[in-house]
């Protein structure tokens, strides 16, 4: 088993608890089903696939934020984690990786179609998915991790998972590289964070943005809120900047 799947890491690095959908858009990824939302306004728009942070819910984007992102036609895939909300299964950091598959795979919809936006530990399977699918047209990291395996570090150690700091770091290299992922991916991005985010610092921002290949690249550091209140701190310029990058994309 990959060492960054113990049940450890499970217990101390994600945080489910349940939920329901207005309507639930099933997925299934190996053993378990992902309970996502998906939202289908028009053929030819393109799709916001969103990774969530790991003490959220799909639901606690609906509706308002999944309504107030949409100044154009914007259909919409709210991709739920095992074990939160509905889905079955349980979280895990490295097997989680192959949920991206899934739901791609479920869309049925090209990659050029698909906007990919990733929320703090979201930012992992966003990345992922860009990694897998370069071609996507977009991809968003808000309040994104630069080096997990930093942040698993912060609530684990090698020994309590029964083995050498070598052994993890490896694990890390081969699942979690952000460096190598992202300098495989020239498309549009989108980075957006806090200057005074306590849990997951700037410097993470800073390093995603300066590691994507892409030529079309914005950096875009918020003077006011924090990790958590990103979102309603700063909303006007928040969604500006999102409204900004979907109207480009779609042009």
């Amino acid at each position: 088993m990959n060492p960054l799947d113990h049940h450890i890491i499970s217990q101390r690095y994600f945080f489910p608890r349940q939920g329901s959908l207005p309507e639930t858009y099933w997925v299934t990824s190996g053993e378990a089903q992902l309970a996502c939302y998906r939202r289908h306004v028009d053929d030819n728009a393109l799709t916001f696939v969103h990774f969530h942070g790991n003490g959220e819910l799909v639901s606690d984007y609906l509706p308002d934020f999944a309504d107030l992102i949409q100044d154009q036609p914007l259909n919409l895939c709210f991709v739920e984690y095992r074990g939160y909300g509905e889905s079955t299964g349980v979280p895990q950091l490295a097997a989680m990786m192959d949920d991206t598959q899934a739901v791609f795979e479920a869309l049925n919809l090209p990659a050029s179609q698909l906007v990919v936006y990733g929320r703090s530990i979201g930012s992992i399977y966003a990345i992922e998915f860009a990694r897998r699918y370069p071609n996507i047209a977009g991809l968003i990291l808000e309040s994104g991790i630069a080096d997990p395996l930093e942040r698993v570090l912060l609530r684990v150690s090698p020994e309590e998972l029964g083995v050498t700091a070598q052994a993890l770091q490896q694990a890390a290299s081969e699942t979690l590289n952000h460096q190598a992922k992202l300098a495989s991916y020239s498309n549009p991005l989108l980075v957006l964070h806090t200057q005074y985010d306590g849990l997951v610092d700037v410097s993470h921002a800073e390093r995603n943005h300066a590691w994507a290949a892409s030529d079309d690249k914005t950096l875009h550091v918020f003077e006011h809120g924090d990790h958590n209140s990103i979102h309603h701190v700063n909303w006007p310029q928040y969604s500006r900047q999102l409204h900004n990058f979907f109207r480009k994309l779609a042009s």
